[in-house]
């Protein structure tokens, strides 16, 4: 069972005001809760969880809202995804958030960015559209920083048998 809260996914922005920073992926307000659940079935109940690739912001603001005990750094190596990220953060008014990290998992010892231990990784969205040296990376990187039994939670549109399991994540894969 999760441990989780119910939380409505983040509204889109306002688009009448250019000035906000925030993106909107609407995969990412529909994926939010399932996933959510899911990190609920495996994430300790204290510690710091580091999210790799945190891309606009959404996730990891529905995870700290469900996850209050929990302290997340949000990472991405895109400086205007930053910007999303600290935009969404700041909205959401989260006391659990750090400000977004410049990481790149394909960066030489990208891991000493961060302090020791991790309670846990989070990395949605990235591998299966990412070059092999960012999984090598990512790989290297949570074994340096993960306490022992952590979870290294990944999401994506992997495959099963060779198959995707769900037209979407075929759609997603070919795009």
């Amino acid at each position: 069972m999760s441990n989780a809260r119910r939380w409505p996914p983040p509204d889109p922005p306002d688009r009448h005001a250019p000035s906000d920073p925030r993106q909107y992926a609407p995969a990412a307000a529909r994926n939010a809760g399932a996933i959510g659940e899911v990190l609920g079935c495996f994430l300790p109940a204290s510690g710091t969880i580091l999210e790799i690739g945190s891309g606009t912001g959404q996730h990891v603001v529905a995870f700290a809202a469900a996850h209050p005990g929990l302290s997340w750094r949000p990472s991405d190596p895109d400086p205007a995804l930053r910007a999303s990220i600290a935009a969404w953060v700041a909205d959401a008014g989260l006391a659990n958030v750090g400000a977004p990290l410049d990481l790149d998992v394909m960066a030489e010892n990208w891991e000493r960015a961060f302090d020791r231990p991790l309670a846990g990784i989070v990395c949605i969205n990235l591998l299966h559209i990412a070059p092999w040296a960012a999984c090598e990376g990512l790989m290297a990187g949570a074994g340096a920083l993960l306490e022992p039994g952590a979870p290294l939670y990944l999401y994506g549109a992997f495959k099963r048998g060779g198959a995707h399991t769900a037209p979407s994540n075929a759609a997603f894969d070919r795009a």
